[in-house]
């Protein structure tokens, strides 16, 4: 049941993910019969990701990506939103919401249904000094 929402996840949004130390791109086609549904799972090189140019974000957004960066340094793991809860000192609607601007603003990426997926998209000479 959670591949197959994942792969419904994933018809919507393609998604990026490191194997063997090279980045791909994933897509998933689905053609939905009456009983059950087939999935055609295609694999491709992604294209890199421009670093060239200067992000746009605002210091809390800014803010958010820099606690993203430390806290993976630290814990060797992405921080779940009750992370982010507890070092912004905000509701959990509130953390949800920015997590979901940084990653329409393609500042960061996740993987559908998977907990702590959180990858920035920025690089780190790029980002502010967590206050």
């Amino acid at each position: 049941m959670e591949l197959r929402d994942n792969l419904h996840a994933t018809r919507k949004k393609p998604l990026r993910t490191a194997i063997a130390g090279k980045v791909w791109l994933i897509k998933v086609r689905v053609n939905e019969g009456f009983l059950e549904d087939a999935f055609e799972v295609t694999m491709h090189p992604a294209p890199a990701l421009d670093t060239s140019s200067t992000p746009s974000f605002t210091k809390k957004q800014g803010q958010y990506l820099a606690f993203i960066y430390n806290y993976t340094k630290i814990h060797r793991r992405p921080p779940a939103e009750l992370d982010f809860q507890r070092h912004f000192e905000v509701t959990p609607p509130s953390v949800h919401q920015m997590i979901l601007t940084l990653e329409l603003k393609r500042l960061i990426e996740r993987t559908p249904g998977q907990a702590r997926s959180i990858r920035l998209l920025v690089a780190t000479d790029q980002l502010p000094r967590l206050e």
